[in-house]
């Protein structure tokens, strides 16, 4: 199987940093994608793939994880890797130790960086001032990881993106900012059905906007979810107050979006092989019912279960 696979085109990969998927093209998405494909048959297989054997690769995680840190954990395991975590109240980072010192520290002892965090600014600066790949684990504003998982994902289960019609509520925050990029440019129209008063970041909608043009798909905020599910080959749902936020919104994130609940009459109006999506953790009762989560439409633990295939791609293709 191995030998079927054109492992020729990760050179294109290394080396490079994986912020955010707009750094990418289509094509080389499409690639990491059809890697993970690859990566997944071969550990059900049983087969052992080592790119990183004997390499350690870092990871530091300033926001809670369950997925991403277990996923690249493991990942890089069995890529023949060592994972080392940094817990962030033992850096000197929370003393105020500048980002460019630790990170031209840490850039001597590891081969890769993987970082989780508020800001991409962040991220940015790590990457400036390293030379190992960093990888973006998740920031306020973008989740690169999880928008590979959810585009292998809806390939799985429909065979295909181009004409789907893909709807997702909840937060636009980072999920959504990296599903409105990739969606649309993967032939699927994405219609985000919101509370008014809830926009997603301009530049990531400029972006965005441009991709839909060039592939003649539709790209829409709608603010009434029965509207928008109407027809809908994918039901995407995620929470209402996202890490980051301020406590204090909650109150007023549940009563604006109370009437965004996804339910098994929502479903209904979908076309009748609809899947629904959900990234974890999921709340039930805010933005899903039980029913919907644990119902016959639900793809949500293949789609867990991809974030570790996407994430070895990742780290199999920029790892040097």
């Amino acid at each position: 199987m191995k030998d079927m696979f054109d492992f020729s085109k990760i050179k294109n990969f290394r080396g490079r940093d994986f912020i955010t998927t707009r750094a990418f093209s289509r094509e080389e998405i499409d690639y990491l994608i059809d890697l993970a494909v690859e990566l997944k048959q071969l550990r059900e297989l049983e087969i052992e793939f080592l790119p990183l054997r004997g390499k350690t690769i870092g990871m530091l995680f300033r926001k809670p994880s369950t997925r991403t840190r277990s996923s690249f954990e493991v990942g890089i395991a069995e890529l023949g890797g060592i994972p080392f975590y940094f817990r962030p109240d033992e850096m000197q980072l929370t003393r105020g130790e500048p980002v460019k010192d630790t990170a031209r520290v840490l850039d001597r002892y590891l081969k890769g960086f993987v970082i989780r965090t508020f800001g991409q600014d962040e991220v940015e600066e790590f990457a400036k001032y390293m030379k190992v790949p960093v990888i973006n684990a998740l920031t306020d504003l973008e989740h690169p990881c999880q928008v590979l998982a959810d585009l292998m994902t809806i390939r799985e289960k429909k065979g295909k993106w181009d004409g789907l019609r893909v709807v997702y509520t909840g937060d636009i925050w980072n999920v959504a900012h990296s599903l409105i990029v990739e969606a649309p440019r993967h032939g699927m129209d994405f219609i985000i059905a919101v509370p008014k008063g809830y926009e997603p970041n301009e530049e990531i909608w400029k972006f965005a906007e441009q991709e839909a043009r060039k592939r003649g798909t539709r790209l829409e905020i709608v603010h009434d979810l029965n509207e928008a599910v109407k027809g809908a080959d994918v039901v995407i749902a995620n929470t209402w107050w996202s890490m980051g936020k301020p406590e204090q919104e909650k109150d007023k994130r549940k009563e604006d979006f109370k009437p965004f609940t996804v339910t098994p009459s929502h479903m209904e109006l979908a076309k009748p092989d609809v899947i629904f999506m959900h990234c974890l953790p999921a709340y039930r009762g805010n933005e899903m019912t039980e029913e919907v989560i644990e119902g016959k439409w639900s793809v949500v633990f293949d789609e867990a279960e991809n974030r570790l295939h996407t994430e070895k791609a990742v780290l199999t293709a920029v790892i040097p």
